[in-house]
């Protein structure tokens, strides 16, 4: 089953590929069926702009559609920048976002530099049938960046179990502990039980 990538992002389409190749589904992005479709990301909750995402991509192509909405969380500022990360201080660079953050956080100190990930999955089919999946990963912010992988803020927000940063973790380790990974394996098990046990 072929299942329209609600985005136009490469990392995020490789990470799904990755985790959900085991379950038969083909996951491509929107533009390889040659649509480019704007979406106004006005909910106030990740599950709020992850539907909408797969709400319009759906209409637009009649097929079923799978859409995430993700960000990070920020103890010290109330949850800042939440929904708004991708677009976090009107910075319009990964680059530029991540040292907003960490200005915003220089004199914060070590011991309260709590944040989380997350990431909610939401799942369209024609027939009405859906699929809502959340996964959170807790960290810490750095005060520096650190490693050359991962995307957005994945160089400052650190795992303190590994002792490294999302960009320095190798993407298979990455995709066991990232809030992506975690709502993924979400989706594919309510999948397997809802979806695969019926056919």
């Amino acid at each position: 089953m072929r299942l329209v990538l609600a985005s136009r992002n490469p990392h995020k389409l490789r990470e799904l590929q990755t985790i959900l190749s085991g379950l038969g589904l083909e996951v491509v992005l929107e533009s390889e069926l040659g649509l480019d479709v704007e979406v106004e990301e006005t909910g106030s909750t990740f599950e709020e702009n992850s539907l909408l995402k797969a709400q319009a991509v759906l209409a637009a192509s009649g097929l079923p559609t799978i859409a995430d909405d993700s960000g990070l969380m920020v103890d010290a500022l109330a949850g800042a920048p939440g929904v708004y990360s991708a677009r976090y201080g009107n910075k319009t660079s990964d680059a530029d976002r991540t040292r907003y953050l960490l200005e915003k956080l220089q004199n914060v100190p070590d011991g309260a530099r709590g944040a989380k990930f997350v990431c909610v999955i939401t799942a369209l089919w024609p027939d009405g049938r859906r699929i809502i999946a959340r996964g959170e990963c807790p960290g810490v912010i750095l005060r520096a960046p650190r490693g050359n992988g991962g995307f957005g803020y994945d160089p400052v927000f650190c795992l303190p179990e590994y002792g490294l940063s999302y960009a320095e973790l190798p993407a298979g380790q990455k995709n066991a502990v990232s809030h992506r990974g975690r709502a993924l394996r979400e989706f594919a098990r309510i999948y397997k039980e809802e979806f695969l046990h019926d056919q």
